[in-house]
């Protein structure tokens, strides 16, 4: 039996309430060709996870807010559009009439 416990944080961020879950570490297995993970915090979106971070047992909750909103500007919200010049404008042959 695993002495391990899931933790469970919400994070309200730019409007938007996330789900993060930690997950136990698994023991590699050969037969499978699996290697081992270790405990990991995942976000929940509509019956997926998402790997986030390493979990450790002590980490402080201030920390992992920080974390969690670093990882979640990098990896769902789209950074802001860079306002581009228009193209130039192309120039047109002119005809010449006989």
């Amino acid at each position: 039996m695993s002495t391990y416990k899931t933790a469970q944080r919400w994070l309200s961020h730019r409007g938007r309430d996330f789900h993060f879950v930690s997950y136990e570490g698994m023991p590699a297995n050969p037969r499978r060709d699996q290697e081992a993970t270790e405990p990991t915090w995942f976000l929940m979106n509509e019956g997926k996870r998402f790997a986030v971070a390493p979990h450790f047992v002590e980490q402080d909750v201030e920390e992992l807010e920080v974390l969690f909103i670093a990882w979640l500007e990098e990896n769902v919200f789209l950074p802001e559009p860079v306002a581009a010049d228009p193209p130039p404008k192309k120039k047109r042959a002119r005809r010449v009439r006989k």
